[in-house]
């Protein structure tokens, strides 16, 4: 059988010769030639890039409105009549000696303020955080999500208080802010 493909090969030989253009050998099953490995991940990494490039886009640019966490009450005040009887969420710092509280039915009333007027606040829920007392010195920053009203008053829904002090687990107290004012709060 050796005899033979040596007599088949010679004979191909020969006819390519007689033909006067050059002979290409391919092997019996052509299969594309692979690519370097090092073309194929750059590939894959530049797609990669490009599909996260997209993404921090997209949550740059179509995001933005929804980036913004609180308007400051100076603002609000600014575009009363745009932002009336929308949900807006509000900061600003409690007005000391404004906060009252009423048991029937239950709710707390609160002035907040930025550099400029103050913001009437109803809450009517009878529970707020611990953080959110009247300190006579001022300085606790409240956030107050709800809706603001034609006459300027806000009906907070949602209250969040910042709390101005730290603790210390060395000595197990509070460091910084003024102590809470406790007692009985009325409406006004």
């Amino acid at each position: 059988m050796s005899k033979k493909l040596d007599e088949e090969l010679a004979q191909a030989l020969s006819l390519v010769e007689q033909q006067d253009t050059p002979a290409v050998v391919k092997p019996a099953a052509a299969s594309p030639p692979n690519k370097p490995r090092a073309s194929r991940s750059l590939g894959l990494l530049a797609t990669l890039l490009v599909m996260v490039g997209a993404l921090v886009s997209l949550f740059l640019v179509g995001f933005k409105e929804a980036a913004v966490y609180a308007t400051p009450v100076d603002q609000l005040l600014a575009s009363k009549e745009k932002l009336a009887g929308r949900k807006v969420r509000v900061e600003g710092e409690l007005v000391p000696g404004t906060l009252a509280k009423r048991d029937t039915p239950c709710e707390y009333r609160f002035q907040i303020h930025g550099t400029q007027a103050p913001l009437p606040v109803r809450y009517a829920q009878c529970v707020i955080p611990d953080t959110f007392r009247d300190v006579p010195s001022g300085g606790v920053q409240v956030t107050v999500e709800g809706t603001l009203q034609q006459d300027g008053n806000f009906e907070a829904s949602l209250v969040m208080a910042k709390c101005t002090s730290k603790y210390d687990p060395n000595s197990h107290e509070m460091k910084g802010g003024a102590a809470a004012v406790e007692g009985p709060l009325s409406l006004k």
